[in-house]
Order: structure tokens, then sequence, then C-alpha cells
């Protein structure tokens, strides 16, 4: 650690520290543009000069001047920098008045008005007149893609939105370009760009160059209901602050939370907004002669009662789907269990991931922040790029720590940073076991849906388990055996036990055609329903599951609801309710109390609290929230026990278009415009 005086304040802070950073610990306000936490140090804006005692006689860009490059004086005194001195004053006014030259007059119509740091870094440091008399210049706009929307003339070349591009999205299509007054920021040639994470740009960027091209125009700041929630459209659990005005989202923007996603989100996370509003289920559906009629909830229940009745309780079903929280889960448990039925199932056809083996059988166990730890990454089955971006992000900033070795099993894709390429299927698995490669000291596999949701996915589970057991993942003090998971309901159902009872049927029994009488779908979209049941189907849109359904139950999205989930690390996490659902839809967990009464199976609770009550007591790590509650590693060391045969197929990764893996997502137009630029693309690159 290093002393250091800021404002006659005395700091000590390690030598690597910039000035900037020892500043800000000692409680001093520095203003900046350029830099960034996260991002490489670029000192491109000047605006975070400071004055060095000792120093040349001139201000110091703050950012690119580390601590222990200050000297203390000759009689032993302490280094010391100035943040408020005449000398910084006149020369922050000095780089304000020069970064707005070429600046449009565009506040009044600019989309940043009121989150822009350059209007509020001119108004705390900034004076009110030029002494530039010249044109200024202009900036052709660039199109970037359906997301950013580019007003290059307000750039004031920070470089952030590159940076970020380049070092934490992995991808190199934004740059500078040119020298002097004609430098600007575009993609290099003038294409969309392709990164899962590009909208964290529009954060990034200080000025309204980069905005939401969806979100124009469409509100200010200031008239937005900010509610901080969790992000459902993938297993990461990113955190999340939802803008509402009135009953609407307007925009989904990232918070920060170290743990999980830093600061970042996925584009799907940010932009799903649209999707919320559109092809909504608003009221109680029923078949009758073949056609989806609107109905009363009396109506839909006396449909539902009278199936249900008329059904031995082993013909009797329920599938919960990926958006699906623990609460109404829970509640569907207890009804089923009460209707004296023993099949229900939240998993994929084929899926060995199974409470019985053990909490960290299905859990990420080595913590995505444990990515940063790691010093080897084997990828089985598994795209992260697609399944869970923000994670993968994690990857990419520990290859680029270094001394990392990165191995893929399954298909060959581009995941922004480079691996070896081990093999296509079980086979090259199965090498793992029989020359294991020298161990490493804090190994991780990652195990993707692409190599579980198969038949032969036991095989494949023990395999792995047995590969971790040869190399060395998990061992005293660390655990690096993890399962990806693609759906943000999963962890959450397993840890009820949302699984097949004694003599049950699992998902696969249940779709075979005849096999059940009445079917009760919790939101499940991806999945094909045969012809044969009476399907009641409980969600928000009107997708694939509402079209197979004879009654349709309107229920509360991720956003218009409090409801529990669980991350793929078994991180217990809350949304919290920014709007309520549009017209007669309801709380999930409130239309399974309702119906229970129907049914004479009435569940205990009448309210979300007494809910809420009974579900901890009945698995108490439920009411962590934000912990973790680990498993052992003597799960991992049975599952190695198993013995199955193995298929030689290769595996598929489980996310085909990252665009539109949920009934949201497909009803989003946003999401379709990205899903078909993105299918061009592929087509380019095929070709």
């Amino acid at each position: 650690m290093t002393k250091i005086l800021v404002d006659d304040v005395e700091v000590d802070v390690p030598p690597h520290y910039t000035l900037l950073q020892a500043a800000e610990a000692a409680g001093a306000e520095v203003p900046r543009f350029c830099f960034h936490e996260r991002l490489s140090i670029a000192g491109n804006c000047r605006m975070c000069l400071v004055e060095v005692k000792g120093g040349p006689p001139k201000p110091q860009a703050s950012c690119a001047m580390n601590v222990r490059d200050v000297r203390g004086g000759p009689d032993g005194s302490l280094p010391q920098i100035f943040t408020k001195s005449p000398m910084v004053k006149k020369a922050r006014e000095g780089v304000m008045e020069f970064l707005l030259i070429n600046h449009p007059l565009d506040c009044p119509i600019c989309d940043q008005g009121g989150e822009c740091d350059l209007q509020d870094q001119a108004m705390a440091y900034g004076v009110d007149s030029t002494r530039y008399q010249e044109n200024k210049r202009a900036v052709e706009d660039k199109y970037i893609g359906p997301l950013v929307k580019t007003v290059m003339t307000r750039c004031i070349h920070c470089t952030r939105c590159v940076r970020f591009t380049t070092e934490v999205a992995g991808i190199t299509e934004l740059g500078l370009i040119g020298r002097g007054e004609d430098a600007e920021i575009t993609t290099y040639l003038e294409k969309a760009m392709t990164s899962e994470m590009q909208g964290n740009v529009i954060d990034l960027c200080p000025v309204g160059a980069l905005t939401s091209r969806p979100y124009e125009f469409n509100a200010r700041p200031w008239e937005l209901t900010k509610t901080e929630s969790i992000d459902v459209m993938d297993a990461v659990g990113s955190a999340i602050r939802v803008d509402t005005r009135g009953r609407e989202v307007m925009r989904v923007m990232p918070r920060i939370n170290e743990a999980v996603n830093e600061e970042w989100i996925s584009d799907k996370t940010r932009f799903i907004w649209d999707g919320l509003k559109t092809q909504r289920l608003d009221r109680p559906y029923l078949r009758e002669n073949g056609a989806l009629r609107p109905a009363s909830w009396a109506e839909a229940f006396a449909a539902i009662a009278a199936k249900v009745k008329a059904a031995k309780p082993e013909r009797i079903g329920a599938l919960a789907g990926q958006l699906a929280g623990v609460e109404e889960m829970f509640a569907l448990k207890a009804l089923m269990t009460a209707l004296g039925s023993a099949n229900l199932d939240c998993r994929y056809p084929g899926s060995p991931l199974h409470p019985k083996h053990g909490r960290a059988s299905y859990l990420f166990n080595s913590t995505i922040a444990g990515i940063e730890e790691a010093d080897a990454i084997l990828l089985i089955g598994t795209n992260p790029r697609k399944e869970a971006a923000v994670l993968n992000a994690r990857i990419r900033k520990r290859y680029l720590k270094g001394n990392v070795l990165i191995g893929v099993i399954g298909e060959q894709a581009d995941l922004s940073y480079p691996y070896t390429y081990l093999g296509a299927g079980p086979d090259s698995l199965e090498a793992l076991v029989t020359h294991a490669p020298a161990k490493a000291e804090k190994p991780i596999f990652i195990l993707g849906q692409g190599a579980l949701n198969r038949p032969d996915g036991a095989a494949i589970l023990a395999m792995a388990a047995k590969a971790a057991a040869a190399i060395g993942v998990v061992k005293d003090g660390w655990n690096g055996f993890n399962i990806l998971h693609t759906e943000a309901a999963l962890v959450g159902a397993l840890d009820l036990g949302f699984v097949p009872g004694e003599g049950g049927l699992d998902t696969a029994g249940m779709l075979a055609p005849g096999a059940l009488d009445v079917l009760f779908n919790l939101g499940a979209d991806e999945v094909e329903i045969p012809a044969g049941a009476f399907v009641i189907y409980q969600g928000t849109h009107g997708d694939k599951g509402a079209h197979r359904a004879d009654v349709i139950l309107p229920g509360a999205a991720y956003t218009e609801k409090s409801a529990t989930y669980v991350n793929t690390e078994g991180r217990v996490q809350m949304t919290n309710r920014a709007g309520f659902p549009p017209g007669d839809a309801r709380e999930d967990w409130a239309i399974l109390r309702a119906m229970s009464a129907q049914l004479g199976q009435t569940l205990p609770y009448d309210s979300l609290v007494q809910l809420r009550a009974a579900l901890y007591a009945a698995h108490p790590h439920l009411a962590g929230l934000d912990a973790i509650a680990a498993g052992s590693g003597e799960s991992i060391v049975a599952l190695a026990k198993g013995k199955a045969k193995a298929d030689k197929a290769p595996f598929r990764n489980a996310v085909p278009a990252f665009h539109l893996t949920n009934a949201i997502a497909r009803a989003s137009k946003i999401m379709a415009e990205c899903a078909a630029l993105a299918a061009g693309q592929g087509q380019v690159a095929a070709e």
C-alpha cells in the first residue's frame, strides 16, 4: 500500500491504483468521459486532469498515471495531488470548451437528455460561452444494427464503445478510423454488429451518439418508474431495472451485481420489452367445436373441474415451463399431490437431472464469479455465447487474463475467444477418462443442455462425472463440475422436486400419445403435445402451448409479479412487480389457488405471504435471497459410478437461435428483426 495526499486528505491505496482511483478513495470527485473501471485505459478525453505537486508544470491525466509514478518531496513528505486547484479548474474548462466545439445543440430532442454525462459535466465544469466561431463539423450517421441508433455528430471519441466490443464482447467490428477532424467511430464495413451484448454500448456512451433505437423518442427518464428485478431470459439471473410508464414497460436496464452479471446484460434481456405487450393473453379461453372462444373464469374452471373429476389420478399430469416462478410450481405440485397424481415434470425428454442425485449434480458449482479462478475450462455440448451471453463474457474475461486452457467438445462455433477443439461427441469425452491430461489446479467442466437433453443423457452425465474425477475437477475446496442451464425455472423446479413421483410419468411419458386424459401446462411452450389429452394452458402469450390448449388461463409475466427464481449456480433471486398483467390475467399462484377450490382440493394459502411461509417451511434454503446453498461434491463422485451406454451421435447445442428462445422473445418484433439479421449473416458466412 502507498500513502498519498489528495487535496490534503491522506489515503492509503495500492501502488497500481490510478490517480483517479486514489482521488475517489479520498472522496474527491473527478470528472471523466473515457475512463471506465471495466475497460482498458485510453486517456482520450483529458477531462480527468489533476495537478501533481512537484510534477511537470501542467495538469496530468489522472486516469493514465499510477500512484507509483508520483514522487514525494525531498524532505520525505508524501506525494500530493490537487483536484480543485485554479490550474485544474482552468484546464477542465478548456477541455470542456474543446469537447463542445462541434457538439450539436440537440439536448431538447436527444434521447440521452436527463442521463447525459456531457450535459451534467458541462453544467458542473464548463463555462457559459465559447471562443469558437468556425462552422461545426458534421458526421454521417452509421447503421450498426436494429438495436443501437447512431448520431455520430455528437460523438466525442471517448472510444468506450470500441473498447467494450473488442475487450468484453469479443468482436472487432467497431473502431475509430481517420485522423484529426476526419476521425469517426464506425463499423469497419458499415454492417450491423453481431454481438449478443452490443446494447451495453448504449449505457457506456457518455453522450447521445449511441442510443437505443427501439426506445427512441418514447419517454424521458424522469417520467419512468424504476423497479429493481431479475432477468429470466436465460438461467444466469442478471440483475436488471425495469422502467415503466403507467402499466407499460418502456425499457430494461442493467444493475450492478459483481457476482453474476457485473454491469452487463444481453441484448435479449435489454430489448425483450416490446414482447411483453404483444400477443398477450388477457382473458380465459375455452375450446368449443375446435375453436377457442372467450370465456369467464367461472366457465373455464367449470370445464376444468368436469374433466379432472372424470379422469383417474394416474391419467392426470403437469408440465412446468421455462419462465415459471418457484411459487406457482410449488402450488401446482401441491395441487397434483392432492389430486393423487405423480405425473409431473419440468425437464426436457431425456434429461438425467434429478434432485435424488444431490443438488451439486445440477448446479453451476464453481459459481459464475468462480470462472475467474479457473486455469482450465472444458465446454461440453454447449455454446455459452448463445445460451448465456453474460457468462460467456466472463469466460472471455478469464481468457484475457492469460494462463488458462479452454477446450470444446461439441459443435464448433465462434465463442469470442480461441479454444482447442477436442471432438464432437461422447467418444471425445470418454477419451478424457482413459487419457486424462495433466491436472490443473482449478479446472472446470461446463456441461450444456445439448449434451444432456438426449436419450443417452444419463450416460453422458455419468461419463462427464468420471472424466471430472480423472482430471481432478472436484476436490477439497473446489468443485468445478458445472451444469449450464438455459431455462430460468429449471433449477428452482429441481429444488422443489418437480419431477415424477413413484410410478409417475416423466415428460417423454406424458407426451406419448394416449398417455394422459388431462394435462396441466404451466407455460411449457417448447414441447409438442400430441392430440388426445385435455390441455389446460396457463401462460402469458399466444404461443405454441396456447395453440394446443383446450382451456387457456391468462397469467402474469415476470415483470408483473413478485416471484422467486433460482439461477444456474443455485442463487435464490426474486423479481419485483413493475406493472400489472393486462385485462383479466392474474398471478399464476392465485389462478391455481382459485382452481383448486373448484376441484375440491383447496390449497391451504390465501395470500402470497402464506404460500411463501409454506414454501420456506418445506424448502428452507429458498428463503435466503441472493444466497447459494452449495451442493456436496460427493454427489459428483456418486454420479461417476453410473453405468449406461452412450450413443455415438455428436452433441448439438441447445439454443440454435439466440433471439427466439421463449414465448416473450417470439412475440417481440425487435427480436424477430435481430433473428432475421442473424440468420442472414449465418447464410453469408456459410456461403
